[in-house]
């Protein structure tokens, strides 16, 4: 087995540096149109990005249209305080990140997107007012949003409704991928657009709707004809891994593991090469600290059947029941079902469904006996696993 590629990089700026030539054109080289970058978080992931574009302005005015962290600051919501009637998101009215709404028909463009995952409407309210700093003309511009919904027999539309969290982070997406479609369509106001850069495109998926967003997304940048490179970064290992899937069919991918040593504050990159190797043990990982937390939820059964699927086809075995381990035939039954039918649930995209006492204790065991059955390194685990009693 070859050694592992492993760059290393003792500033941030360095790491911008490489990924950048990553993507430039290269006589006589393969040119990729994509680089993957899989980090977990506390990383760096969105200072990153930020660093990446603002080495975009030392060549030119601006090259990255971005999407991260800083995207969703710029909305934030009025919740009318006073009425208590008419609550509304307010752009930011100072970011160049907001185009000419009137002209490019962002509404109807958003919509193609948003009415995939929701099902909540919008309209966008653009008024003239004067910045009380500068001075200067400025553009105010407001969402509404509102539901159909029906009340005593009859279908109704309910206006300013405030939105949850994650509608509102659903919303901002999608609001980021009509912009990104028309930097795709090399529409005029974006063709300086020569990067996007997607960081975390929504926090908190479950597994169905992160390939669900993971797809949607593949989709839109294969189906893209111009010259855009893009860069792509997540803690969420699933995610990662079908975008990897997804974009890895012409060979225009460069998939990294991106890492941070703690004691060196060193950025190493880590070439995975023709496979997301890592993408399971990222997943073992993640559902060791969730077991540590107790923050345990219906659809982890899904991602342990997953784990345990992948795993026994790798060891020629016939099903995933075959790597549960338990003191008993009759107990290793009982866990084979709970995970077969706890791993066909339907799950909120929103909100998540935490498990009961009960069944947390069987996950925490059926999962410490896999993990010490094929003898994970500990060193992937913050914290030694519990050793559950075999008897």
């Amino acid at each position: 087995m070859s050694t592992p590629i492993i760059h290393t990089f003792p500033i941030i700026e360095e790491l911008v540096t490489y990924l950048r030539d990553d993507l430039k054109e290269h006589p006589n080289s393969k040119d990729y149109k994509y680089v993957l970058l899989f980090a977990y978080n506390g990383t760096g992931k969105t200072r990153l990005s930020m660093e990446f574009k603002e080495a975009g302005k030392k060549e030119t005015e601006r090259d990255t249209l971005y999407f991260n962290a800083f995207t969703e600051d710029l909305f934030h919501w009025d919740n009318d305080l006073e009425g208590d009637n008419e609550r509304v998101l307010t752009m930011n009215a100072h970011s160049k990140f907001f185009p000419d709404l009137e002209s490019l028909e962002i509404e109807d463009k958003i919509r193609k997107f948003l009415h995939r995952y929701v099902d909540f409407n919008f309209s966008i309210k653009i008024e003239d007012g004067i910045d009380i700093v500068t001075g200067k003309e400025i553009k105010y511009r407001t969402v509404n949003f509102n539901r159909e919904a029906l009340i005593d027999g009859t279908m109704r539309t309910i206006d300013n409704i405030k939105i949850s969290r994650g509608e509102e982070s659903i919303f901002i997406w999608c609001f980021f991928l009509a912009i990104a479609q028309l930097a795709i369509d090399e529409h005029e106001e974006y063709k300086w657009v020569k990067y996007l850069y997607i960081d975390d495109p929504i926090s908190s998926l479950d597994d169905n709707n992160a390939i669900y967003v993971a797809s949607h997304l593949a989709q839109l940048l294969k189906d893209s004809n111009n010259k855009l490179k893009v860069i792509i970064s997540s803690h969420h290992s699933l995610f990662y891994n079908v975008m990897w899937n997804e974009l890895n069919e012409k060979g225009k991918l460069k998939p990294y593991f991106l890492n941070k040593v703690k004691e060196t504050n060193e950025y190493t990159l880590q070439y995975t090469k023709e496979t997301p190797f890592f993408h399971h043990v990222a997943i073992i990982k993640e559902l060791h600290q969730a077991v540590e937390s107790g923050k345990l939820y219906a659809y982890h059964f899904n991602v342990l059947r997953n784990i345990m699927e992948k795993t026994s086809t790798f060891l020629g075995l016939k099903k995933f029941s075959d790597c549960i381990q338990s003191a008993s035939d009759e107990e290793e039954i009982i866990y084979s079902r709970m995970i077969n039918i706890l791993s066909h649930g339907n799950y909120s995209l929103f909100e998540p469904k935490e498990m009961v006492d009960e069944n947390k204790e069987h996950f925490r065991k059926i999962f410490n006996n896999f993990i010490n059955k094929y003898h994970f390194n500990p060193e992937l685990f913050p914290e030694n696993i519990t050793q559950e009693s075999q008897s």
